[in-house]
């Protein structure tokens, strides 16, 4: 039905905006970290205490954001956390103590995970209901959000003090949450087209315990694709500079790289999910990221390395979008808090992880657990290839 198709393609477009909205609003905040250290007079390692506060505020939510969209609908959450994440953004710069810093990012990150939980929930029922595996779609809008941010970010560093920069996101935030929302509001969540002769369900049945454990296994390939994303956010570029002698300059491409293979990776996930299939999305991504990993970790050259990320980025790209739609398709918006916790737990590991193993070995070794989960990935995403059908 043409009208139909319509409300879907608006579904999607709004969804789309909130995907990039949250990737622009957090990479904001990022590039403004340095300067608010400096404005609380931070060290380094209570700066790092504070910084907690964000995930400690996502991990928490995520699973309590999976029950408000079962009970209100993920539409409704979703515009709500996209409110609360504009207006928290704001808080950070209005701080003057490490324990004000860390008692807002609680509240910035509880935003921040619920608004993941709640689009991807919804991105789910949209994915079922269209037949097509555009959940790398989403993503890579949340991918080109982050650049963007990043980039804006870095050109008014030196113009406006974080305090104006952080209040023009919310500003932001607030008028395309307005715009957006009204879109997401104005139609409840798409249910899948039923097979002939079944009744239309508006929501999943409760899971079994099959099913929760497939879940669990979903999650488990979220976290080893999102480890390898958070340890080169924080370790790729100190691996170019210290390890291979890069210049800073170039050293700093490094997670860029990285970043920009992810993101075509994604715009090109559809087109690849619908040739190739779940399953050897997967299995081949984990592949190419576990080989790319060990170009980028044991190279002897900056520009091999380079190249390594690039493969990296382009391999994990669609693993973690797989692994939350399927975790989704399976249970609802729980599985998809469950996958998403666990993914961001496999982010926040990361960095610590590589950190400990770099003081016990060397970096460069330490950067080759990135390339083992990858491998990991690939091999549970080929012995759940029956779950991951189509």
């Amino acid at each position: 039905m043409p009208g139909h198709s319509n409300d879907l393609t608006r579904l999607r477009i709004a969804l789309t905006t909130f995907f990039a909205l949250d990737g622009f609003v957090f990479a904001g905040w990022v590039v403004r970290i340095p300067a608010i250290k400096e404005q609380t007079g931070a060290s380094a390692g209570t700066l790092g205490l504070a910084l907690l506060g964000v995930s400690a505020g996502a991990v928490v939510t995520m699973m309590f954001t999976g029950r408000l969209c079962r009970r209100y609908g993920s539409h409704p959450v979703t515009v709500v956390c996209g409110i609360l994440l504009s207006l928290s953004v704001a808080l950070p710069p209005l701080t003057h103590s490490t324990w004000a810093l860390g008692a807002v990012l609680l509240i910035f990150g509880a935003a921040y995970g619920g608004i993941n939980v709640a689009f991807n929930s919804a991105a789910v029922d949209l994915v079922a209901a269209l037949r097509r595996p555009i959940m790398p779609s989403f993503h890579a809008a949340f991918s080109l959000g982050g650049m963007i941010g990043a980039g804006l970010g870095g050109l008014v560093a030196g113009s406006l003090s974080p305090t104006r920069h952080l209040l023009g996101l919310t500003v932001i935030g607030l008028l395309v949450t307005a715009v957006a929302g009204r879109a997401l509001l104005r139609h409840e969540s798409p249910a899948p087209r039923p097979a002939p002769g079944q009744p239309r369900e508006r929501t999943p049945r409760r899971p079994d315990s099959r099913t929760r454990r497939l879940v669990v296994v979903f999650g488990l390939i979220a976290l080893c694709t999102a480890y390898g994303e958070g340890a080169l956010a924080d370790w790729g570029t100190l691996h170019l500079e210290q390890d291979l002698d890069a210049h800073p300059g170039v050293a700093a491409a490094g997670y860029s790289c990285f970043a920009l293979a992810m993101t075509i990776g994604r715009l090109c996930g559809t087109t690849l999910l619908e040739r190739l299939g779940r399953t050897r999305t997967v299995v081949a991504g984990g592949a190419m990221a576990a080989v790319g990993m060990l170009v980028g970790s044991l190279a002897p050259s900056v520009w091999a390395a380079l190249l390594g990320f690039a493969v990296t980025g382009i391999g994990l790209a669609n693993i973690f979008p797989i692994a939350v739609e399927r975790a989704g398709a399976l249970a609802g918006p729980s599985g998809v808090a469950i996958a998403s916790t666990f993914g961001y737990g496999g982010m926040l590991l990361g960095p610590p992880a590589i950190g400990f193993m770099a003081d016990w070995f060397s970096l460069p070794i330490a950067l080759t657990s990135v390339a083992a989960l990858a491998a990991v990935a690939a091999v549970i995403g080929y012995g759940t290839r029956r779950a991951t059908a189509g």
